[in-house]
Order: C-alpha cells, then structure tokens, then sequence
C-alpha cells in the first residue's frame, strides 16, 4: 500500500490494509452445504465440529454457514466445537479427545480435509460408520470420499479462484474497477460424482 501497488488476495481476507479485491470460495455457501448434507446423512444425534484456525477468514465463514444451517436441524445436536488450526495431526489429536467425552458421536464436520483425515484416523473402526465432511477437495481428502471413509466434502475450485485473480490483476493494472468480494462457487463432492474430481 505504501508503494501504493495493488493488492489482490486469493483464497483468504486480509485482516488490515487496502485490498483491491479478495477472491475467494463462498465459504458461507459451503458451510451451510456440508450441515445439510451431514443432517440428512445423520438423521438424529449428536455431531461435532471441528474449526480451523480463529480469526482467520475460511475459519469464520465455513463456521458461521454450518452453524447457521444445523441450528434449522432439530434432530441433530452439535455436542462440541473446538479448534484444530487447520491440521491433520491436530484433527487427529482434537478428535480423540472429543470422542472420550462423547463416544456416541454420529457425524463429524471439518472445516477442511486435513482436519477431517485426522478425525478419521482418530475414528478408527469406526470410520466410514461415523459421517464425515470436509472442505477444499484436496487429492487425500477425494481419496478418502473414494474409498468410503469419508462421507463428502465440499470441493473449491482453485484454478477458477487462480485465473479470476490473474484477470482481476490486469484490469487493476488498466485502471479498470473490478469486484470486490467475487465468491467463487463451491461443490459437493460424495462417493457418487468423486471420480470426475478426481480426473480433473
């Protein structure tokens, strides 16, 4: 900003500064996708989730749109919420700790694939019985959707986001207005269409 060169971000909001567009998934959208999904996969019973890093923008938004939409759920009671900064091993560790309090659990959310392969492995045997979503669509997580351990996941499109920036950094450079906040779409992603994630 001081050298007074446009600043573009993908993926995640800066908390300060001048920011001439922020490119990222609808994560609110994406939320409320992975609690519907987990609702009817469920049908009743307790269910945990499992947060990113706080403060940061994926974190609150995935969270406030799963919150959002399980609160209209009234089968299905959110036992715990607590942090897992993002990580396999802290998913993983989060998990076995949440289980011992609640052994009873019926459905996990993450709030990104990482977090939600160290769950499953925290599940056990009983992965693929517990209901597990993720959010990103990274190759381990659609390989887990694949094999069954993971219910579904809600996929992001990074090459989308990518190009949406290199245009939007173009016309900025041109003197052009662009969008400030463009959401780019989210999918879900489940055992039936994983193969064409997959393949692209």
């Amino acid at each position: 900003n001081d050298a007074k060169i446009p600043v573009i971000a993908l993926d995640r909001g800066s908390n300060g500064g001048d920011v001439a567009a922020t490119i990222a998934s609808d994560n609110v959208a994406g939320g409320k996708i992975a609690a519907d999904f987990l609702a009817k996969a469920v049908g009743n019973g307790p269910v945990f989730e499992l947060q990113g890093i706080p403060g940061t923008s994926a974190a609150r938004d995935r969270g406030k749109g799963f919150d959002t939409e399980i609160a209209t759920k009234p089968g299905i009671k959110v036992v715990a919420k607590q942090p897992a900064g993002f990580d396999r091993g802290q998913g993983l560790n989060v998990t076995q700790n949440l289980l011992q309090a609640n052994p009873d659990v019926k459905g996990i959310f993450a709030q990104n694939d990482e977090m939600a392969l160290g769950a499953i492995q925290a599940l056990g045997n009983k992965a693929g019985k517990v209901i597990v979503v993720g959010f990103d669509g990274t190759p381990d997580g659609l390989k887990a959707v694949q094999a069954g351990t993971m219910a579904a996941l809600v996929a992001q499109q990074p090459k989308l986001m990518g190009g949406t920036g290199v245009q939007d950094a173009l016309k900025v450079i041109a003197g052009d207005k662009v969008e400030t906040q463009p959401k780019v779409e989210v999918k879900l992603v489940t055992k039936d269409n994983v193969a064409d994630f997959l393949k692209a």
